[in-house]
Order: C-alpha cells, then sequence, then structure tokens
C-alpha cells in the first residue's frame, strides 16, 4: 500500500491536546513501562500509554504500581487503570492527575484471567451498567480527559462494544479505542478491523483501532476497513521501537523508511536495557530487559539475515547474563556477528 492509497489522516486530539501523529503505542503489562515509553517517543510514536495499573494498588501506594505510572518524560503523559470499583478508580484517577498524568486510559480490554477473574478488564464489558458507573465516577474524579479501551465484545454471542462505545460518549469519554477481537478469542485468528467499523458507526468521538497492526500496510488496511481515525501498535513494536514513529510519519508524509541500520538498533537496545536496570535497580532490571533484548536481537538478526543457530547462540549467552557488563559486550559481539551476516 502507498502513500497516495492509505486513507487520509487528519489531526487527532484527546479533548484539547493535541497528538502528533495517528500512531499509538498501546499499553503492554510488562512492556511499555517509563524506559520503553521514553524511547518509542524519542522514535516519533505519536503517543505512548502506561502499562496496566490496578487503581486500588495504585491508591494503596504499592511501589510497582507508582513505577507504571511514572511518566516518560516526552509528550503528553497517559496513565492506564483497571478496577473493578468505582470508589478505586475515581481515587485512583485522582492519584494519577496529582502526578502529573494528562490522560486517563480505563482499561475494559484486557483478557488475561487474573484480571477478568476479579471482574475487571474485558470482564466489564459483561455488565455494562456496571462499567458505566466506574467510567461515570472516573470522570467525576478529574479535570483532564479520559479515555477507554476495550474489546468488541465477551464472546462472538454480546458483541456490544458499540452500545459501550455510545454510552462512554454520552458520559463524557474523549477517545475510544477497540481491540479487533473478542474476550474469549485472547490473542488467537486474526484481528477483525472491519467489525470496528461498528463503533465507529456509533460515536462521533476519535476511534483507535488495535490489533495485529505491525506494518504500515496493516495501519492502512485498518484504518480503511474500520473507519478509525488512528492506529494502535502493541506487539508489533517489540524489538522494534521505531515502528510507530515510522508508520506515523509515512501515512503523514508518503515516504518510506526502512528497519534503522544495525548500528542504532544497538544504541536503542543498550539505551533501553540500562535505563531498565536504573528503573527496576539492577537485580530486577536485568531480568526485566531480557525480554527487550530477546525481541531486539531476533529482529537484529532479521534484518541482517543470520542463520536461525546464530541467533540461537546468541540469545542463550545474552538473557542468561546476570552481568550488564558482559551483557553490554555480548550485545555488540552479537550485533558485530549479523553486521557480518549482513555483508555475506
Amino acid at each position: 500500500m502507498t502513500g497516495s492509497e492509505c486513507p487520509s489522516v487528519k489531526p487527532l486530539k484527546i479533548g484539547d491536546i493535541e497528538i502528533a501523529h495517528p500512531v499509538l503505542l498501546a499499553p503492554m503489562s510488562g512492556v511499555t513501562d517509563a524506559p520503553f515509553r521514553r524511547l518509542a517517543a524519542s522514535l516519533g510514536a505519536g503517543l505512548v500509554i502506561s502499562e496496566m495499573t490496578a487503581s486500588d494498588d495504585l491508591v494503596n501506594g504499592r511501589p510497582m504500581s507508582l513505577l507504571r505510572c511514572e511518566a516518560s518524560g516526552i509528550g503528553p503523559h497517559v496513565v492506564q487503570l483497571a478496577g473493578c470499583e468505582a470508589h478505586w478508580m475515581a481515587e485512583g484517577a485522582r492519584i494519577a492527575e496529582a502526578s502529573g498524568a494528562d490522560i486517563i486510559d480505563i482499561n475494559m480490554g484486557c483478557p488475561a484471567r487474573h484480571v477478568t477473574g476479579g471482574q475487571s478488564g474485558s470482564a466489564l464489558m459483561r455488565d455494562l451498567d456496571h462499567a458505566m458507573r466506574l467510567i461515570e465516577a472516573t470522570i467525576a474524579a478529574v479535570k483532564v480527559p479520559v479515555t477507554l479501551k476495550m474489546r468488541l465484545g465477551w464472546d462472538e454471542r454480546s458483541l456490544n462494544a458499540p452500545e459501550l462505545a455510545r454510552r462512554a460518549e454520552a458520559a463524557g469519554v474523549r477517545m475510544i479505542t477497540v481491540h479487533g477481537r473478542t474476550r474469549c478469542q485472547f490473542y488467537k485468528g486474526r484481528a477483525d478491523w472491519g467489525a470496528v467499523r461498528s463503533v465507529r458507526d456509533a460515536i462521533d468521538i476519535p476511534l483507535v483501532v488495535n490489533g495485529d497492526i505491525a506494518s504500515f500496510e496493516q495501519a492502512g488496511a485498518a484504518l480503511k476497513m474500520s473507519g478509525a481515525d488512528a492506529v494502535m501498535v502493541g506487539r508489533g513494536a517489540q524489538g522494534q521501537p521505531w515502528l510507530p514513529g515510522q508508520i506515523g510519519r509515512r501515512l503523514q508524509t508518503g515516504i518510506v523508511e526502512s528497519a534503522p541500520p544495525l548500528a542504532a538498533q544497538l544504541k536503542y537496545i543498550r539505551t533501553l536495557h540500562d535505563e531498565v536496570c536504573r528503573h527496576y535497580g539492577l537485580r530486577i532490571g536485568l531480568r526485566h530487559a531480557r525480554k527487550h533484548l530477546g525481541w531486539a536481537l531476533e529482529v537484529a538478526a532479521r534484518c541482517s539475515r543470520a542463520k536461525a543457530p546464530t541467533l540461537t547462540r546468541w540469545r542463550e549467552r545474552i538473557l542468561t547474563s546476570d552481568d550488564a557488563i558482559h551483557v553490554h559486550r555480548s550485545l555488540q559481539d552479537a550485533f558485530d556477528d549479523f553486521a557480518w551476516s549482513a555483508a555475506a
């Protein structure tokens, strides 16, 4: 798909907050902490959103919840909250706003069993009256814009996203994001971008389509099929935090960008590794960084056409190390090896 074939994009605003371009980084538990969001934002993501935080944990001051809500320092600060009680959602939103949040996002889309088992996340789509009580309490508690992320419904027999979106807009929600699957699908099959159009037909506020968007071509198709105003990139940004920025720039300008050179990719993952270690402390940070290291190695190997045994060897060496200096040295050696593969 070329830039001219892609649906035209218009400025995206959430309340009075103007977003740089309509390609957002999705909130991902255990992934979109402040260091990762900061890197993605510095590489051009239109908006980055914190990983989901339980509202009651935030109110009770749990250290990990406070870390999840830490600002990235680049662009509007969006905190995503989850919960099942109006009181905690309201109090959590107040704390997030007082801590600098420019936007509060409500999670009604997470399919994880430990979340839905507590009647949070996408479980709330089974009881829209209760979902609305949480939305109304959150909006009443803060002055900043409130947005909402959801799925198509709980299952194929209850595709109630249009009704929830319509009611949420009437209550004062300023933007809706829809992942094109039901909760019961989890991440199986393919996201149904066309099904999101029923939400577009139900609301006038900005709509974001999410699910299986990992390329410019997929972003263009998702926008066209859903009628949405923006796309949200989730798993596609793992190992390639530059992707939301690249897609956004191409939507605006039509200019095609390839993946960054291996030297730049190495710089990004080293920076992320060091910031994650500082963010969590060295002992915990080394463990948290491993997922990012693994994804970055996979992307670099793919870009360089390195053979599978080469990637496996470097993954084993780097992802089992408990020494930050050794990790740095091994990353340099791995990327040098990948560069030789690219030149061969």
